[in-house]
């Protein structure tokens, strides 16, 4: 049920928004210099590694400087453009592809790069179900607390979801990050966060 829900909505949802894809492509090109889309390797469902796909909203090669993975709202590598798209999440809407292609869901942990906060192969037991679970374009770690909590902290509440999923929980969980995009919850997260978790 669950992966026909996501089907569906992926499908419906890429031929809705296709003509709002061509535009931001367009708006994206124009800002700044690069690609459209930025492309990287992340950790799904049963620890294998996938190619997520988001809107481009950061300089080229931005991972290689300043912070790495981690950025604040007044990191210089982030395109004029981008931070339209960051503020609204729609640097996020091409991962309707990868729930269309079978990597992602629409709801569920968040899929975390190979090397952080832990090595691929080197998760802790207790955390490990997590991937017994498609990764989601949002999830309830991102509706109770988004980027200010640890990794630690969002395991958790991935670990609760899983433990107690269903599909009501489904659009609970899509309603508030709806609300929360409307509200401009905080996209970024605290220097004092950047500071504690970023690793040279």
């Amino acid at each position: 049920m669950k992966r026909f829900t996501d089907l569906l909505f992926a499908t419906i949802l890429i031929l809705l928004l296709s003509p709002i894809f061509l535009l931001l492509s367009i708006f994206i090109l124009i800002d700044s210099k690069g690609g459209v889309f930025f492309l990287q390797d992340r950790i799904g469902l049963n620890r294998k590694k996938f190619r997520i796909i988001k809107f481009r909203t950061m300089v080229k090669n931005a991972e290689s400087t300043g912070t790495g993975i981690f950025t604040n709202k007044n990191d210089d590598r982030i395109t004029n453009f981008g931070n339209f798209l960051r503020k609204y999440s729609l640097d996020e809407l091409p991962q309707i592809f990868n729930v269309f292609k079978g990597e992602m869901s629409i709801v569920g942990p968040r899929p975390p790069v190979l090397f952080h906060p832990y090595k691929i192969d080197q998760y802790p037991e207790e955390y490990v179900k997590r991937f017994n679970f498609k990764p989601g374009i949002t999830g309830l770690a991102q509706i109770s607390g988004r980027t200010n909590i640890t990794w630690e902290e969002r395991f958790v509440f991935d670990l609760k979801y899983i433990n107690n999923y269903s599909i009501l929980l489904d659009v609970k969980i899509l309603f508030t990050t709806v609300k929360n995009i409307f509200k401009k919850i905080e996209v970024y997260p605290s220097e004092e966060y950047i500071k504690n978790n970023h690793k040279n």
